[in-house]
C-alpha cells in the first residue's frame, strides 16, 4: 500500500513538471524559461528571495543598505532589554571621510550629580517648549528628545500602528500620525503630532475640502494630540504625491482619511491652502488661532530661496511656526520612485546646515524647537544632530525595526512578512501588539540612556549641551576638522540648567 502511494506521488510531480516544461517552452514572454525549462524558475525564485539571502548569509556585518547587520543588532538587542554592547573594539574605519567622533572630557559629568525628570533615569524632556515663541494658548515641553517619526495608518496597518502608539506611551515621548490621519489606533496612550499633508486626510469637510472646523472639532476632542505638523514633503520623495489604490481604502482607512472607501485615495505633489510663504504662515495661524496648539512644518531641503523668504517674512511679521523637522534624503518611505529616493533632496546634516543658519541669520533659530529625521536612530548620529542645533530626533524605520521588521524591504508590495507594512489580516496577526509595544519602548528608553551616558561622557548633564566643538570629523588623511568648522556656524548654547526644571507644560 505504501508503495502504491508513493508511485501515485511521484506520477503526480512528473505529470506537473511535464506540464511546467510545456507552458516554459510555449510561453512567449520569458528567454530564461524558455530555454531552460522548469530549472528557469530557480532564477525567479533565487531572485524574490536575494535580500534574505544577503542579509542572512552573504553580507558582511557593516555592507548592507540602509541598515547593516550591526545596526540592526543593537536595535534588536536594545527593544528586548538584552545585552547591545559589542567586543573586541571598533570594526569602523575610522579615518574615513566624514566619521565622527564625539570628544570625551577629561573630567566626565559625575552621574552622582545628575538630576532626572521623576526621578527616571531613562527620561530626557526637550529644553525648550514648543509655542512660547509666539505665546500659543496651549505651549507644550516634550518629554522625550527622541520620538517616533511619522507613519500614516495605511501604509502600516493597524496592529503596527497601535504598537507604536502604545509603545510611545510606555517610553513617554510622542507618536506622529503621519499624513494619513489620526486613527483610532493612535489614540491608545501615546502623545500624539498631528501631521496634516498636502490631502488634508482627516482635516476635510463632506467635499473634501480643508476644513478648519474639522481640525478644531477634533483636537478638541483628542486632548493626545498635542502639535500639529504640516508636512510640505519628506526625504524620500520631495515634490512627489502618492496614491493609496482603492482596493486597499478599507472601511477603517476610509473612516480615518475622510475618503469613500474603496476609491483611490490620492495624495497631490502640492497643497492647495497655500502656495507662498505668506500664505503658508497664515494658515499655521489660521490652525494655531483655532486650536491653541503649536503648528510646525516638516520638509526636505532643495532650493533655499524658500527659507530665506520664509524667515524674513517670519521675522517681520512676527508670526509663524513654533517647530521645524528637517528631513534628509536619506529618510525611508514605503514606496518612492528610485530616482526620487537616490538624487532628489539634500541628506540630512546639509539641508539642515543652510535651513538653520537662514534662521539663525534671522535672528529666530533661539525660539524655533529643531527635529531631525532621516536615519538618525543610532546614538552617534543623534548626538552629531543635537551639536549641529537639534532640539529633538524623530526616528521612523529604527521604530519599526524595534517592533519586528526584517527589512525584507517589500514595504511596497503589500506582503510585508512581519506584518508590519501591509493591510493582510493573516499577515498583521503575527504581530503581538503588546510585546511589541513593549520592545518600542524598551528601545526609546534604552536610547536615550545611552544618550545621557554619552552627555555625561563630555562633561554634561543634558544631550542639548553638546556643541559642534565637541565633534570632530575626518577631513582627509590623518586629519580631523572640528564640526562647527565644517559647519561654518554654532548654535547658541542651550539655556538649560537642570533636569529637574524642565517640568512639564
Amino acid at each position: 500500500m505504501a508503495i502504491e502511494v508513493i508511485l501515485a506521488i511521484l506520477a503526480g510531480v512528473a505529470i506537473f513538471i511535464a506540464v511546467v516544461f510545456i507552458y516554459d517552452i510555449t510561453q512567449k514572454k520569458h528567454a530564461i524559461l524558455h530555454n531552460y525549462p522548469v530549472l528557469g524558475h530557480m532564477r525567479y525564485f533565487l531572485e524574490m528571495i536575494g535580500p534574505e539571502l544577503r542579509q542572512y548569509w552573504v553580507a558582511h556585518d557593516k555592507e548592507e543598505m540602509p541598515f547593516d547587520r550591526t545596526e540592526r543588532s543593537w536595535i534588536y538587542a536594545t527593544s528586548k532589554g538584552a545585552n547591545n554592547y559589542s567586543a573586541f573594539g571598533t570594526t569602523e574605519m575610522q579615518y574615513g571621510i566624514g566619521y565622527p567622533i564625539i570628544k570625551n572630557a577629561a573630567f566626565p559629568f559625575p552621574e552622582k550629580k545628575a538630576t532626572y525628570l521623576n526621578d527616571d533615569p531613562s527620561t530626557i524632556p526637550c529644553v525648550k517648549i514648543i509655542g512660547a515663541m509666539h505665546n500659543r494658548r496651549r505651549p507644550w515641553r516634550p518629554s522625550s528628545i527622541v520620538n517616533v517619526s511619522a507613519m500614516s495608518f495605511g501604509a502600516l496597518g493597524k496592529n503596527a500602528i497601535s504598537a507604536l502608539n502604545l509603545g510611545a506611551g510606555i517610553a513617554d515621548c510622542y507618536h506622529n500620525t503621519g499624513e494619513g490621519g489620526v486613527s483610532k489606533y493612535h489614540l491608545l496612550g501615546g502623545t500624539v503630532v498631528w501631521q496634516i499633508g498636502t490631502g488634508y486626510f482627516g482635516a476635510c469637510d463632506k467635499d473634501g475640502q480643508f476644513s478648519i472646523d474639522v481640525v478644531a472639532e477634533r483636537v478638541a476632542a483628542n486632548p493626545q494630540i498635542r502639535a500639529i505638523e504640516i508636512k510640505l514633503s519628506q526625504g524620500a520623495k520631495p515634490g512627489k504625491g502618492g496614491v493609496l489604490p482603492g482596493a486597499k481604502v478599507i472601511g477603517e482607512i476610509a473612516e480615518t482619511r475622510g475618503v469613500h472607501e474603496g476609491t483611490d485615495c490620492i495624495s497631490p505633489n502640492s497643497h492647495s491652502e497655500f502656495s507662498n510663504a505668506d500664505e503658508l504662515i497664515d494658515f499655521v495661524e489660521l490652525i494655531a488661532e483655532r486650536t491653541g496648539l503649536p503648528v510646525g512644518i516638516k520638509a526636505a531641503v532643495g532650493e533655499t530661496g524658500f527659507w530665506e523668504e520664509f524667515a524674513e517674512k517670519m521675522k517681520t511679521r512676527r508670526q509663524g511656526v513654533d517647530f521645524i523637522t528637517i528631513d534628509g534624503s536619506e529618510g525611508g518611505t514605503g514606496a518612492a520612485p528610485l530616482t526620487y529616493a537616490d538624487h532628489v533632496s539634500l541628506p540630512f546634516k546639509i539641508g539642515f546646515m543652510r535651513v538653520f543658519q537662514i534662521f539663525q541669520h534671522a535672528g529666530l533659530s533661539r525660539g524655533i524647537v529643531w527635529i531631525g529625521s532621516g536615519k538618525l536612530g543610532f546614538p552617534d548620529r543623534a548626538i552629531v544632530a543635537y551639536a549641529m542645533g537639534c532640539d529633538m530626533i524623530s526616528v521612523a524605520r529604527e521604530a519599526m525595526l524595534s517592533i519586528g521588521c526584517i527589512q525584507s524591504q517589500a514595504c511596497h508590495t503589500g506582503h510585508c512578512p512581519t506584518g508590519i507594512a501591509t493591510m493582510s489580516s493573516w499577515r498583521q496577526g503575527g504581530l503581538h501588539v503588546d510585546t511589541k509595544a513593549k520592545r518600542l519602548g524598551l528601545y526609546v528608553q534604552g536610547f536615550r540612556k545611552e544618550l545621557l551616558s554619552l552627555a555625561h561622557t563630555a562633561g554634561y548633564e543634558h544631550p542639548a549641551q553638546f556643541m559642534p566643538s565637541d565633534i570632530e570629523l575626518s577631513t582627509g588623511v590623518n586629519k580631523f576638522s572640528q564640526l562647527g568648522d565644517v559647519m561654518g556656524y554654532s548654535p547658541d548654547p542651550t539655556e538649560f540648567v537642570s533636569m529637574k526644571d524642565l517640568t512639564e507644560v
